[in-house]
């Protein structure tokens, strides 16, 4: 049976049948105002996100089904029909002569969405590096360029993709990465990938199917590349670094044979390895067949010359290349690639194959005319002057509120680091301090394998041991690009003032006694 196609009368109040009558008749009755054709489906739904919320727990009595139809002016097939249905599904169970009750076998769920994306809730500045602007996003285009594609995609292309990518992105990808990286970017070798994590994942898998049990990092370097590979069942190398780049004689003694490296603009160091530092590293990959991870993730911002060229193009068979839009558009799209030395692209792919079966077609042909019709180029350069202008307004600034801080890395990128002076430290106290005003920082010792321990008293004027700030001294990396200059002004003056005043209430002035002590 099912309900008359006017609507329902007004609902009498629930005849004397208990507590678990009055409740299903409350959680109910909205359902019963929807249009009569959605009337025996809402009813249905609602009293099943009753039993799963919980509202009606487990063991409740139902009541019967003449009782609820009359009390919700809905007929009698209408509740029979979603009794029916939810006993069916386990939502309910029924007896003859015994009625219906609320089953035992579901569990309630959390109603909760949380949210885990790597946010600093309820900072008033974040100076943290990764972020790029994302009001730059361009919007309009990009909304246009989804209407565009969907036009001219043909039925086929909403099918299963190749799991390399579209065939037209990845001539796009090869086109682009050639003429401004200086990739040896074969189409057929590029694989497109939910960005350089998903590629490092990939290289991580293939190296351990390859019989690979480790691999080196940067150290300092990326927390994430170690934490990737180790997913992958690989063990992470730290291996340090020297003034032109990943210190060649750690690399020779552990043993590794791949190894990941940011060799444009080091992260987080800021430094592009030097000539001689990039035939090393290529040497040692060709004496000992090894495999050189090159993470150019911001190699398209450079402020004082012409980009460096990716190492991929001195050897394409030693290096496996990565990039992604996470810097130049948004990292939400996760749009990177990977070029792929011929002897693993089969693996690569066939790995790819089984992780995601491709990247969403649609999102790929979008990008594919961005970078054919010029949109994309013409994104990187608004960029490159966006953050220009705000790099020099985070080192104006320093020098301003921190005078005697030392910059470097400031050539590239989307971040510096700054040395302040040992009469703002010790470390450990002024990122105590920034914590409780609001501000979130980025240490470099954050970034480095072996983190030194700390002692003193953390609220005094104590000392950290370990070179790495033992000294006093105050060593950040500090992100810049999503920051307006107002932003970036006012986060350094807040800091300092928040240094200042503690050292005041202290009796030891970062600006005075520390500073005296220390000689500085």
């Amino acid at each position: 049976m099912t309900s008359t196609g006017t609507n329902p009368p007004p609902a009498s109040p629930p005849r004397a049948g208990g507590p678990s009558a009055s409740a299903a008749w409350e959680l109910l009755l909205p359902a019963v105002s929807a249009p009569p054709r959605r009337r025996g489906r809402a009813l249905r739904s609602a009293l099943r996100e009753a039993v799963r919320s919980g509202r009606l727990p487990a063991g409740t009595r139902l009541p019967a089904s003449r009782e609820l139809a009359a009390d919700l002016g809905v007929s009698r097939g209408l509740v029979t029909e979603a009794y029916e249905q939810l006993t069916a599904e386990s939502y309910l169970r029924a007896g003859r002569g015994s009625g219906t009750w609320v089953s035992d076998a579901v569990r309630p769920s959390a109603e909760r969405a949380r949210d885990l994306s790597p946010r600093a809730p309820g900072a008033r500045v974040d100076f943290r590096p990764g972020t790029p602007d994302l009001s730059l996003f361009p919007r309009s285009a990009w909304a246009s360029g989804h209407r565009a594609a969907l036009d001219r995609l043909p039925h086929g292309s909403l099918g299963y993709p190749d799991p390399r990518g579209l065939p037209e992105l990845r001539t796009a990808l090869a086109s682009l990465l050639t003429r401004r990286r200086g990739v040896v970017a074969d189409p057929e070798r590029v694989v497109v990938c939910s960005g350089v994590a998903q590629a490092t994942t990939l290289l991580g898998f293939v190296l351990r199917d390859r019989g690979a049990t480790a691999v080196g990092v940067e150290d300092p370097g990326s927390p994430e590349h170690a934490s990737l590979f180790r997913s992958t069942g690989l063990t992470a190398v730290p291996l340090p670094l020297d003034d032109e780049g990943l210190a060649m004689g750690p690399l020779l003694s552990s043993g590794v044979r791949a190894v990941v490296t940011t060799p444009a603009h080091q992260f987080p160091t800021g430094i592009a390895y030097s000539a001689g530092r990039r035939g090393a590293l290529l040497d040692w990959a060709r004496a000992t067949s090894g495999v050189v991870m090159e993470d150019d993730y911001d190699g398209d911002f450079r402020y004082d010359r012409a980009p460096v060229g990716a190492l991929q193009g001195l050897d394409p068979e030693h290096v496996v290349y990565t990039g992604s839009v996470s810097k130049s558009l948004a990292p939400g799209l996760r749009l990177g690639w990977l070029v792929a030395p011929e002897s693993m692209t089969d693996e690569i792919v066939a790995r790819k194959r089984t992780m995601d079966l491709g990247n969403p077609s649609l999102d790929q042909a979008v990008l594919a005319d961005f970078i054919t019709g010029g949109g994309y180029d013409r994104q990187l350069r608004r960029c490159q002057r966006t953050y220009r202008e705000r790099r020099d307004a985070l080192t104006g600034a320093l020098a301003a509120h921190f005078p005697g801080a030392e910059v470097s890395g400031i050539s590239a990128g989307l971040h510096i680091i700054a040395r302040l002076p040992r009469r703002y430290g010790p470390q450990g106290v002024f990122l105590r301090l920034a914590e409780e005003a609001g501000i979130a920082l980025r240490s470099l010792d954050s970034c480095t394998a072996q983190r030194p321990g700390r002692t003193g008293d953390a609220g005094g004027c104590g000392t950290e041991p370990d070179g790495r700030g033992g000294d006093g001294t105050v060593r950040l990396v500090l992100g810049y690009a999503h920051l307006a200059p107002s932003a970036i002004e006012n986060g350094v003056r807040l800091l300092a003032d928040t240094v200042l005043a503690q050292g005041r209430r202290d009796g030891c002035s970062p600006a005075v006694g520390v500073a005296a002590a220390a000689g500085d």
